[in-house]
């Protein structure tokens, strides 16, 4: 059986926000892009940095993905599959979706800097 990853929409993360506070929310973008914005209370690592650290996200807990149309965090959710991680959720519409859903754009939790 091949590795998946689950889709959901900005409102559905929303719900699991409210309810989990342990979720892991990624922003893959590069930090230029994230200054811009992201879903509050995500952590920056960007696309080419996941395999660097990867140990610092807990497969234990959901981690949500998150680009911004949702194309490369849907790239970045099968790599998590594919190394052991279950709970996997790619924001569909990446921020487009979320802010167009009508979603508080915030800063990142970890804060933007140079170091990935």
């Amino acid at each position: 059986m091949l590795p998946s990853s689950q889709e959901i929409e900005a409102l559905q993360l929303v719900e699991m926000l409210g309810q989990d506070a342990d979720i892991q929310i990624v922003d893959i973008r590069q930090h230029a892009e994230v200054a811009n914005g992201t879903v509050p209370g995500a952590q920056v690592m960007p696309m080419d940095t996941i395999p660097l650290r990867l140990e610092e996200l807990k497969q234990d807990k959901p981690v949500v993905l998150i680009c911004y149309s949702g194309a490369r965090s849907a790239q970045a959710c099968l790599y998590l599959a594919q190394n052991g991680f279950e709970n996997v959720y790619n924001l569909r519409g990446g921020m487009v979706g979320w802010a167009g859903s009508g979603q508080q754009v915030g800063m990142p939790e970890n804060g933007i800097s140079n170091n990935g």
